[in-house]
């Protein structure tokens, strides 16, 4: 049967396809790389294309690349950046001191780092909530809120909330939502099409997969905000390399069939984890026991590879992380091998002690990235940490 040009891709077609065409000059099937700084122009202020003059502000390969996050997304514009950071500043330089922000409490330690000790020296105001509770959002917003950022899942508490519902709260008190879509992935879970008005992107993990880029990314249905967030892209300079842009591109491709491993792994991973004896509590979506695992199995498509477990204390929890074979002990998350880390001492250390246990971010709590290796081994590399 012929393909209905008319209806709609499927996800792995536009994850090849989306945003893309052979290069019209030669008929490359992959979008070069523009390696340059600069173009000529055929007339004094005539840039050919009437954008393509310096290329903090126009490159062919990262709008490739920022068709196909789109496409993914179900938006309209993507926004590629140099870092997944840069990205979440950007969209809160379109606001003014004395502005008002709403944040998930659970955040990437970063985030919180930078919020707390960048944007509040310039004058931004935040409230940290535990966005889990909709009406926690709701009592948080004022008069001046512009901005309700979450993230769902957390990390690293796998926290997550009702995307619909605080879109609803954020857009009757004038703000606009942001979803920090990383953990999940667009494979899994589409913020725009929930309500939000933006998706963020740490392109460093599962969008790119495979370990060897730090990049960023936006994606909005909105023309106006599209244009406010390229312009100050454009002013402050966060603009991925063209390789970075390109590698992205490549590892998107791939990211259906890799995120079903992922998913897949993650779950048994859990599974596993949730019988061990040693093991006091796992925190996944996917599984039956977490509290708002029927919220997640609604607004999501699969449950991702990252999966968190407590083990008591620290000690014990840097004897697993120094311990495994296959789960390298590193930060970072979603490429195709495996990695562990200890949240306390390692991406959310910059986060105060207090917020960290109101968090739930115990000294003796595992993350666990899982790649997309046999799920047999990994579970085998786990059990010998754990000492059976």
């Amino acid at each position: 049967m012929a393909h209905d040009p008319t209806a709609p891709l499927g996800f792995g077609t536009l994850a090849i396809h989306g945003g893309q065409s052979p290069e019209p000059t030669t008929g490359a099937i992959m979008p070069p790389i523009f390696q340059t700084s600069t173009y000529v122009q055929p007339a004094i202020a005539e840039p050919l294309g009437g954008v393509y003059d310096y290329a903090r502000v126009a490159n062919p390969t990262r709008e490739a690349l920022e068709r196909n996050l789109a496409a993914l997304e179900s938006g309209k514009h993507g926004v590629a950046f140099a870092s997944g950071l840069a990205a979440i500043e950007s969209v809160v330089k379109t606001l003014s001191a004395g502005d008002h922000i709403v944040t998930e409490e659970n955040t990437y330690g970063g985030t919180t780092r930078m919020f707390t000790r960048v944007f509040e020296r310039l004058g931004i105001e935040f409230t940290f909530v535990d966005s889990r509770d909709p009406e926690a959002v709701a009592a948080a917003m004022k008069s001046n809120t512009r901005l309700v950022h979450v993230e769902t899942p957390t990390n690293p508490m796998m926290r997550v909330c009702d995307i619909a519902a605080i879109a609803d709260i954020a857009h009757d008190g004038d703000a606009i939502l942001m979803v920090d879509n990383t953990f999940a992935s667009p494979f899994n879970q589409r913020p725009l099409e929930q309500g939000a008005d933006v998706t963020v992107h740490s392109t460093t993990k599962y969008l790119n997969g495979h370990s060897d880029i730090i990049g960023g990314a936006l994606v909005v249905r909105d023309d106006a905000l599209a244009e406010e967030i390229r312009f100050v892209r454009k002013s402050t300079g966060a603009v991925p390399g063209p390789m970075d842009a390109w590698l992205c591109l490549r590892g998107a491709k791939t990211l259906h069939v890799r995120m079903r491993q992922h998913n897949a792994a993650g779950l048994a991973v859990a599974k596993y984890l949730e019988d061990h004896p040693r093991v006091d509590r796992v925190f996944y979506p996917g599984l039956a026991s977490h509290p708002q695992h029927e919220l997640a199995a609604r607004q999501m498509d699969g449950f991702t590879g990252m999966v968190s477990f407590d083990v008591g204390t620290l000690d014990r929890a840097r004897a697993i992380a120094e311990h495994t074979q296959l789960f390298a002990l590193a930060e970072s998350l979603g490429g195709v091998e495996s990695l562990i880390s200890v949240p306390a001492l390692m991406t959310h250390a910059s986060v105060p002690a207090e917020r960290r246990e109101r968090m739930g971010v115990t000294d003796g709590l595992v993350r666990l990235s899982v790649g997309i290796e046999e799920i047999d081994d990994l579970v085998a590399d786990l059990d010998r940490a754990l000492g059976g």
